[in-house]
C-alpha cells in the first residue's frame, strides 16, 4: 500500500472505533474525472468503485484510485462477486479495501479475507504493483502490517439469520446493509417501510451494537433528511446515493420533472 493509503486506513479505523460517521461516494461510471469531482466534496470520507453493478475493468482502476487519492480520500472496491481471483488485482491496483457483496456464511467471509491478506495472515500473491509503488516500498508492503479494510454486505435474510456468527469473524471492519437485495430476498423489493424489512435491519443493528462492529446502510435516494435519519439511528458507514442516481436527479431537476 502507498504511504497515503496506509495513513488513511489507520484514520478510517480510528474514526469507526470512535463512533464517527463516515459518508462515502459510490461510483458506477468508469471515469477518473468523475472520481475527482466526487472526491472533492468534503462531506465524503471515502469513495467506492462498484464493480458488481458498474462498468469497470481492472485496467480502469489505477487512474480512478489516483483521482480519489488526489483529494486525500480512501478508495474502496465493491467486488463483482465472491470469486477470490479479483481480490489481489484490485488491492494491487491500490485500493484500501473491499466491500464484499451478499455474504451469507462465515466460510465465504474467511475465504475472501484470506485472499485479501498477504502471508502469513492470508494467501494473497506477493509481487511488485502500484500498491508498493512497483517495488519502491516493497519492504514495508511485504510485511503486511496494515491489513486491507474488509466490509461485508448483508443483502439476504439468510445473512441476517447467520449474522451473529458472521459478525464475530476476525478482520471484519463493518457490515453494510444492501436494502434492495435484502428486501428482495423477502419478496418485498424496495418496500423499506414494510414491517419485515424494518425488523431485519433492527436485528442487524442490534447485533452490530452488541459485538461493537460498525453498521452501515446504502442510502439510495439523495435526500439529506434520509441521511440524517440514519445518522440519528446510529449508522456509521453510509454510502450516499451513487453517481448515476445523482446525475439522473440533477437532469430531472434541470427539466423541472418530478
Amino acid at each position: 500500500m502507498t504511504p497515503l493509503t496506509v495513513k488513511n486506513i489507520k484514520k478510517f479505523r480510528k474514526n469507526l472505533k470512535l463512533g464517527k460517521v463516515l459518508i462515502g461516494g459510490w461510483m458506477q461510471l468508469s471515469n477518473p474525472n468523475l472520481a475527482e469531482i466526487i472526491s472533492d466534496y468534503k462531506e465524503y470520507n471515502w469513495v467506492a468503485v462498484d464493480m458488481e453493478h458498474g462498468s469497470f475493468s481492472t485496467g480502469d482502476l489505477p487512474n480512478i484510485f489516483r483521482a480519489i487519492e488526489l483529494k486525500n480520500k480512501l478508495a474502496l472496491v465493491r467486488l463483482p462477486n465472491k470469486n477470490t481471483n479479483i481480490c489481489g488485482q484490485v488491492l494491487d491496483a491500490g485500493c484500501a479495501g473491499v466491500i464484499i457483496p451478499d455474504i451469507k456464511k462465515v466460510s465465504e467471509l474467511i475465504t475472501i479475507r484470506n485472499a485479501c491478506y498477504l502471508p502469513p495472515g492470508g494467501i494473497r500473491g506477493v509481487g511488485y504493483s502500484r500498491a508498493n509503488l512497483f517495488g519502491k516500498k516493497f519492504s514495508d508492503y511485504k510485511k503486511g502490517k496494515t491489513k486491507p479494510i474488509i466490509i461485508a454486505m448483508i443483502e439476504n435474510i439468510i445473512s441476517v439469520k447467520n449474522l451473529e456468527q458472521l459478525i464475530q469473524t476476525r478482520g471484519l471492519d463493518a457490515v453494510l446493509i444492501g436494502p434492495y437485495d435484502l428486501s428482495a430476498s423477502m419478496n418485498i423489493t424496495g418496500k423499506f417501510n414494510h414491517p419485515k424489512f424494518k425488523s431485519a435491519i433492527r436485528e442487524i443493528k442490534k447485533l452490530s451494537r452488541r459485538y461493537k462492529i460498525p453498521c452501515g446502510i446504502h442510502i439510495i435516494e439523495p435526500k439529506h433528511n434520509i441521511l440524517k435519519k440514519y445518522i440519528k439511528l446510529g449508522y456509521q458507514f453510509l454510502p450516499y446515493s451513487a453517481d448515476t442516481i445523482l446525475l439522473n436527479t440533477a437532469l430531472k431537476k434541470s427539466f423541472n420533472k418530478k
